[in-house]
């Protein structure tokens, strides 16, 4: 198993909270990072997913008040969203005979239905912790691993395919498994053909602005139908939607969000690009590298860093701005290839933000400056670097 860097939130949260929630889209690692836990804690299983696991809740009070000296671990959660009243009451009971943490610790393959039922039940009871794929601190961030990262996405199965064949295959499977099974299950219904039209024009539109209008257009249905399934596409953590800085810098700024399929893999199976040598040929190859830069670096960063990119009517451009606890913010251009530029825009955006650092991510591997303010420097230097701000 490789090592995740948010079991030691997990823990921290379970010495905490008496409900943890780990929450991310399927296949991620959330199972096997729980049952790791569970093995060592010896703790109660139960995948909801399961009839035979379902039909011991039928009595939720009755089965789990047997459990309450041991942490309990339910996967799949979204399946019972009638629990989560009956847990927030055995924890309060639990409470009160000073049993206050390590409880439950809860799966759930999105953060929509796990934020809309705690939200509501469990508040000041829970904690969240996102898992998302594989990143390049958790591969040890060498060239070939930062390479095939990129290429197959961070999923585990896919990452860790016996070749890239076997990947791709695992990630059209994937892609398929929600668009028939997941997300029909959270949204209201729309054909699979449609919501696989459009999930495959988002990937076609990668690190451009969100425009409904236009993709609606295409669909032959109505913005706000296409606006509502983005919506969920996001918070199925699939797909994000980048805002644009605002601040009175009076200058005219954009207004749109970008918009990235979060995982490159994913990314490269809806375009039906398979390997490297397919993925460096195809049209979209600058901006899939940019929205894997942006993933890694998004996951390395502090709690409570705020990104968003910066451009102008007049042609100033910064891809991202990451804005932390506090007030500092970093400037990120990011280009793919081996010799990296500033653009005129990029120095515009500099003289606008007035960053504390700036640098130019590519896929090299060698850090050194390239103007007095600037650095060259490889994505993984750079996600160690965020990982040390924490």
């Amino acid at each position: 198993m490789i090592d995740r860097r948010k079991e030691k939130e997990v823990r921290e949260a379970l010495a905490r909270q008496a409900a943890v929630a780990l929450i991310g889209p399927r296949q991620v690692g959330k199972t096997t990072l729980a049952l790791h836990l569970a093995k060592e804690r010896k703790a109660l299983y139960l995948d909801l997913e399961n009839q035979a696991d379902r039909d011991k809740l039928n009595d939720p009070v009755f089965f789990l008040r047997q459990y309450e000296d041991r942490l309990v671990v339910l996967d799949e959660i979204h399946r019972a969203p009638d629990l989560f009243q009956t847990l927030r009451g055995l924890i309060d009971q639990g409470r009160r005979s000073g049993k206050r943490n390590g409880r439950f610790l809860l799966l759930g393959s999105a953060g929509i239905d796990l934020l809309r039922q705690s939200g509501e039940t469990l508040a000041g009871r829970v904690a969240y912790v996102d898992l998302g794929p594989f990143d390049v601190l958790e591969t040890k961030a060498t060239p070939e691993a930062i390479n095939r990262l990129w290429i197959r996405g961070g999923f585990p199965d896919s990452f860790l395919a016996g070749d890239d064949k076997t990947s791709f295959a695992l990630r059209k499977d994937f892609i398929r498994t929600y668009l028939e099974r997941d997300i029909p299950m959270f949204g209201p219904r729309m054909p699979s053909e449609t919501l696989g039209r459009l999930w495959t024009m988002l990937a076609y539109n990668q690190g451009t602005m969100l425009n409904a209008s236009r993709l609606a257009g295409s669909l032959s249905i109505s913005a706000q139908t296409v606006t509502r399934y983005i919506d969920l596409l996001a918070d199925l953590l699939l797909v994000r939607r980048l805002p644009p800085f605002h601040a009175n810098l009076n200058k005219r700024l954009v207004k749109s969000p970008k918009i990235y399929v979060r995982d490159s893999g994913v990314l490269h199976a809806l375009l039906g690009v398979m390997d490297h040598n397919q993925v460096c040929g195809h049209p979209v190859v600058g901006v899939s590298w940019e929205g894997f830069v942006i993933e890694n670096l998004l996951a390395a960063a502090p709690d409570r860093t705020y990104a968003s990119f910066y451009r102008t009517a007049a042609g100033a451009e910064i891809d991202l701005l990451l804005e932390f606890p506090g007030g500092e913010t970093w400037a990120v251009e990011i280009k793919l290839g081996s010799a990296p530029k500033c653009e005129k825009g990029f120095y515009h955006g500099r003289e606008d933000v007035r960053p504390a650092k700036s640098f130019i991510v590519y896929s090299g591997q060698e850090r050194y400056p390239i103007t007095e303010n600037v650095e060259a420097i490889s994505v993984g230097q750079l996600a160690q670097e965020l990982a040390g701000r924490h």
